[in-house]
């Protein structure tokens, strides 16, 4: 039983100094300070950063008082290490940690302020594409020719 011993602390050994790879992205902006948002979820303000699991397509939402909202899908592409066969060495067998850090960076256009004659002229526009449109009965009938009539209560 006491052979055994030594080679159950061995295997624990190694089984303790197993890497693995940590997968991370950092967003940038000009100008800093927007606020990002991950498939829907805020990770916070610009320069901001993140874990991740699988390689692939990420959506990023990016949002700043008196900037454009930018909507961006950003494919973050798996390293050679990570290729079907080799991850599991890179995940289990290599004894040190791989650090795997996405950058990205993205310019933020300043927001567009409106003319009002530019509004006028699309309204107009809008106005006259709705009159095209074909008329219908079901639209021009009130909604309370269909409602019943209500009754007293007992």
């Amino acid at each position: 039983m006491s052979r055994y011993r030594g080679l159950v602390t061995v295997v624990a050994a190694v089984g303790l100094m197993t890497g693995c790879v940590e997968r991370r992205f950092v967003i940038t902006t000009d100008p800093p300070g927007a606020v990002v948002y991950q498939n829907g979820q805020p990770i916070g303000a610009t320069p901001a950063d993140n874990h991740f699991v699988y390689y692939g397509d990420y959506e990023f939402t990016i949002v700043k008082d008196g900037y454009e909202t930018l909507k961006v899908k950003q494919r973050i592409p798996a390293p050679w290490y990570q290729w079907i066969g080799l991850d599991f060495f890179s995940e289990n067998v290599i004894p040190w940690r791989i650090e795997d850090v996405r950058r990205f960076h993205y310019q933020l256009q300043p927001q567009r302020t409106a003319r009002a004659d530019e509004l006028l002229h699309e309204a107009e526009l809008l106005r006259q594409r709705g009159q095209t449109l074909p008329y219908s009965e079901t639209l021009r009938r009130k909604p309370a020719d269909d409602a019943p009539t209500p009754t007293a209560a007992p």
